[in-house]
């Protein structure tokens, strides 16, 4: 009997860390919580209609290299959820280097809905929100915003 009861524990932590994952990215690829525990996220939400949008991913490709090993990570999400194929399509059509989730955090994150994009929400590295920002951003500005937020 205790030998079926750690076996039930062990399997309910088990899918308990599966919910706390993040769903797969642009290409089919689970993204984990573990790969984003304590990082300080720019979750930047984007639509294939929206201009600004279109302009705005280059200087988030720049950021998302220069953050590379400084416990900071640029995440993207379709604003209109596209997911699977079309996703991969769209963010392939964007030139999108960075990961797009195809499962939107906001839940997660307790973002709130915003209606005119681009938007840039930073996540601090204990998951609670610290700023939005809405509007076309560059990789200074954001790099900016991050650097006084983790001085703070």
């Amino acid at each position: 009997m205790v030998g079926k009861a750690v076996m039930g524990i062990c399997a309910g932590l088990l899918l308990a860390g599966c919910a706390e994952d993040f769903g797969p990215d642009q290409h089919g690829r689970k993204v984990t919580a573990g790969s984003l525990d304590g990082q300080w996220l720019l979750i930047n939400y984007w639509a294939e209609w929206c201009a600004p949008c279109r302009t705005e991913i280059p200087e988030l490709n720049a950021l998302a290299e220069q953050l590379e090993g400084r416990s900071a990570r640029v995440l993207g999400v379709n604003f209109d959820g596209l997911a699977g194929e079309d996703l991969k399509r769209v963010a392939e059509a964007f030139g999108i280097a960075f990961t797009v989730l195809a499962v939107d955090p906001a839940p997660r994150f307790q973002l709130p809905r915003n209606d005119v994009l681009p938007v840039t929400y930073i996540v601090d590295a204990d998951g609670k929100l610290r700023e939005r920002l809405v509007g076309e951003q560059t990789a200074a500005g954001l790099l900016a915003h991050l650097e006084r937020l983790r001085g703070e």
